[in-house]
Order: C-alpha cells, then sequence, then structure tokens
C-alpha cells in the first residue's frame, strides 16, 4: 500500500475544511508529486494549494485548499516519512548499534542514515546511501540544514573507517552541497590513533574550507562498550589523550575565530570530564549550535539554572528529593545542587550518581542508564519523596527505559515516584523545588515502531 494515503485528518485543520478524507491518497501538490514527507513539508508549506488525490475507488479529484503560509495542512499518514526509513550502509569501525547487546528489543538494532530524519529532526547522515537523485533533490528543494557524520575527509581513511567504498565521496559531495548554497553542521567521532593528530587536522582544515556553508563542527569521543567481542579493537580516550585532543581543537579554533570570527569547531563536554579540565565558560560555545552532540550542555544546564535561582525568595522549603544521573554529570549536578542550598536553606536534596554495569563502566552517560541498573543501585537509599532522572533516560515519548524496563516497575521497586526532567536548568530548579512541570514532549511518529537509535557518544547526560 501506498504510504501516502492520508490515515486521519485533524479537525478543525486546512484539509478538514476541504473536506478531504481518511483512505484518500495524496499524488500531487500544486501539480509536484509527492513520493515522501520532504515533499510534502516544501510543497505544502505556500497559502495557496492544489491536491491531486486519488480515492479509494481509485478516482481522482482536485481539491483547493487556502490556509496561512507556513500553516499546517493537517494531513497524518501511515508514517511520519510517508516511505519507509532507509537505514544504514556502512559498518563503521565505532558503531555503537554493533557494541549494543544481544536479546534487547529489535528497533533497538536498527541504524538509520536518512537525509530526511537529518533536515526533520536533527539525526546525523554519513552520505554514503543518497543516490544522484536524492543529492539533486536536496540541492534543488534547498533542504537546509543537514547534519552530516563526517569522521574524517582523507577519502581512503574515511572509507576504510566507514567499511564502505562510497565514503571517500564525503568532501566532494559536501563541495556540491555548499555551492548549492545548503548549510552543515557536521560531526566527527574521534578514535585514538585512527582518525585524530595530523587526521584531524586535514578534517578540520577541510571542513573550515568549506565555511559558511559548514556553519559548526563537534568533536566527540568514541564510546566503547564492554560488547565489543569480534570487532576492531579501539582504545578509549584516557586523560591524556584526551587532553591532546583538546590542545589541538582548541588551538584550530582559535585560528578559526581570528581569521573567520567564529571558532566552527568545539569538543563535546565529555572530553572536558575525560581529561579533568573545567568546561569553558558561556561565551565561548556562542550559540551552542552543537549541543545535541553534547557540546556545552553541561555549561548551559548551569547558565539556565543560576538564571532562574534568580527568581527564588529564599525560604522555599521542598519536599525532600533525590537525582540520579549518569557517572559523569553527577558531579556537576551535585554543584548546583549545593548553589541551590547555599540560596535556600529548606532544600533537601541528594545526587547519586549510577554506574553503567550494563553496557560496562565506559559508559558513564545518563541517556544510557537502564532501569536495572538504577533499581540495583537505588534500592534501599534515601531517595527522598521523590526520583529525579534525566528524560532522555527514557525512549522518546514513552515511560521505558533503554532495557525495557518501566518506569512503574522502576517506581514500585524503589518506592518513590520518579520524575523525568528535561535538559533545562530553569525545568531542572523547578523539579527540585517540586514545582509542576510540563511533561516531557514526544517527537513525531515515525510509524513501523521505528526508534531510530543512534547514540552521539558526547550527549546524553
Amino acid at each position: 500500500m501506498s504510504l501516502t494515503v492520508i490515515r486521519s485528518v485533524d479537525a478543525g485543520s486546512p484539509a478538514w475544511d476541504a473536506g478531504i478524507h481518511p483512505g484518500e491518497t495524496l499524488t500531487k501538490v500544486n501539480g509536484h508529486p509527492i513520493v515522501d514527507v520532504m515533499d510534502y513539508k516544501y510543497y505544502t508549506y505556500d497559502a495557496r494549494l492544489e491536491l491531486t488525490l486519488t480515492e479509494a475507488g481509485g478516482n481522482t479529484r482536485t481539491v483547493r485548499v487556502r490556509k496561512e503560509e507556513g500553516e499546517d495542512l493537517g494531513l497524518n499518514f501511515e508514517t511520519y516519512l510517508m516511505d519507509r526509513a532507509r537505514s544504514c550502509a556502512n559498518n563503521c569501525i565505532f558503531c555503537f548499534v554493533d557494541q549494543m547487546p544481544p536479546g534487547m528489543r529489535e528497533t533497538l538494532y536498527f541504524k538509520d542514515d536518512d537525509a530526511r530524519l537529518s533536515f526533520l529532526m536533527g539525526n546525523y547522515i554519513t552520505l554514503t546511501n543518497l543516490s544522484e537523485r536524492e543529492q539533486q533533490r536536496i540541492m534543488d528543494l534547498h533542504i537546509s540544514p543537514i547534519n552530516v557524520s563526517v569522521h574524517a575527509t582523507d577519502p581512503a581513511l574515511r572509507t576504510e573507517m566507514l567499511k564502505n567504498r562510497n565514503a571517500g565521496k564525503c568532501l566532494e559531495q559536501m563541495k556540491r552541497f555548499a555551492q548549492a548554497g545548503i548549510t552543515m553542521n557536521c560531526q566527527i567521532v574521534s578514535c585514538p590513533g585512527v582518525n585524530d593528530g595530523p587526521a584531524l587536522e586535514r578534517t578540520l582544515a577541510d571542513l573550515a574550507g568549506l565555511y559558511p556553508q559548514v556553519n559548526s563542527v563537534s568533536v566527540v569521543p568514541v564510546g566503547l562498550t564492554k560488547f565489543r567481542e569480534g570487532l576492531c579493537h579501539l582504545d578509549g580516550y584516557t586523560a591524556e589523550t584526551a587532553g591532546a585532543v583538546l590542545d589541538q581543537v582548541e588551538a584550530f579554533a582559535k585560528r578559526c575565530m581570528d581569521k573567520l570570527g567564529t571558532s566552527l569547531v568545539w569538543c563535546s563536554d565529555e572530553f572536558y570530564l575525560k581529561a579533568g579540565r573545567p568546561l569553558p565558560e558561556d561565551e565561548y560555545y556562542e550559540e551552542y549550535t552543537q549541543l545535541e552532540n553534547g557540546v556545552g550542555m553541561l555549561r548551559l544546564l548551569e547558565v539556565e539554572f543560576q538564571g532562574a535561582m534568580f527568581a527564588l525568595e529564599g525560604d522555599e522549603t521542598p519536599p525532600p528529593f533525590s537525582v540520579a544521573t549518569g557517572v559523569s554529570a553527577a558531579p556537576h549536578i551535585a554543584a548546583l545542587l549545593e548553589k541551590l542550598q547555599a540560596r535556600c536553606p529548606g532544600v533537601r536534596g541528594v545526587v547519586y550518581p549510577v554506574v553503567n554495569r550494563f553496557f560496562g563502566e565506559t559508559i558513564n552517560v545518563a541517556g544510557l542508564v537502564t532501569g536495572r541498573d538504577l533499581m540495583d543501585q537505588l534500592k534501599g537509599k534515601d531517595l527522598g519523596e521523590r526520583l529525579l532522572i534525566p528524560a532522555n533516560m527514557l525512549r522518546s515519548g514513552e515511560q521505558v527505559f533503554l532495557d525495557d524496563v518501566t518506569v512503574a516497575q522502576a517506581e514500585e521497586t524503589l518506592g518513590v515516584p520518579i520524575v523525568p526532567v528535561e535538559q533545562d536548568g530553569g525545568v531542572l530548579l523547578d523539579a527540585m523545588l517540586g514545582l509542576d512541570s510540563p511533561e516531557p514532549q514526544p517527537g513525531p511518529p515515525l510509524g513501523g515502531g521505528e526508534e531510530f537509535y543512534c547514540y552521539n557518544p558526547g550527549a546524553g547526560r
């Protein structure tokens, strides 16, 4: 069945008012064929639309719609993409999905590499499975920005890292996009002795040569679980080697600032934590473009938290609480709690770091803490009247941890309500004070059960 068949129509929407019905197939908008969500989003932006619809019986009709420019038409399809998601064609030496233990839900083993998800949801793509037609469509529709997992611009090295013969074409493809005015944000997963050092210097220089179309670059350390049997040998970063990468990237960023007026490239928080160095100040991160890769995430959380504290009276006495987070972020969250307690002596709370025994103790970000580790390590602890956890411990829009343990199961075991908290300093402060916070918002419904799970090694605190 065509995935452009209309599943439902939002009540009161422009499509509803125009008399469009579920079961019809959307084939064209203003004469342009609709293949997937990218065509749909692009061509339905205008205020005046002519829709070509095929009814269930095969008859074709035309419907004219008037709406506000940019207003959603109100049609819902079988899947968010109006198509099947495109899986990754690579076999990257650092792939986190390849390091997953057996026996988990099937969707966690799906690797996406879909340009449409890059534009619509911020996913990073390698460009290796883009056909010539798809590249041209990105340029024709001016789909921008897109997020590119670069890793290396040396063709031979990138081919070796991604295990894909098309991987060496990355810089050539990016130059075409740059000439077409497409903005790109880039990610480099850095592996010790593989693509750091001189290789990293070449990659950064090549990407800086595409500025301003290359808008930002993040460098994140490879994440290694204990499930690497049969995989390529890789070392993790030590304090010394992480410090060397920081020195290299910060020196390059300074040259970019002097020449371009922007640092352009930043290391993720994880590099600073591994090196035992303090995080840069707020202004260093400019617009915080690479937050989703863990670049400046902890610094922004602190800035937001401290800003929200100015409104406090100082006499707040909320019920006692606890916070569970990953090992890497725990000292920073504890420091924020201490500042709150200095301002409001009546606040009683404690921060618990959760060691990742499921994936291995080298994995220390909160987004990969499992329900079982949370329960095993916090059972019997003084948790107060509620337990706060980062919302990214849970599957987007659901109440389930990575290992399929539900929030309800964890609450029953620990004997306290669990409160997921979004990555925002003001929201964290409200949660500590026991104030109502907005519910975490689910992502768009992708359909087919796909999670599009992709681990950003520097993100997910």
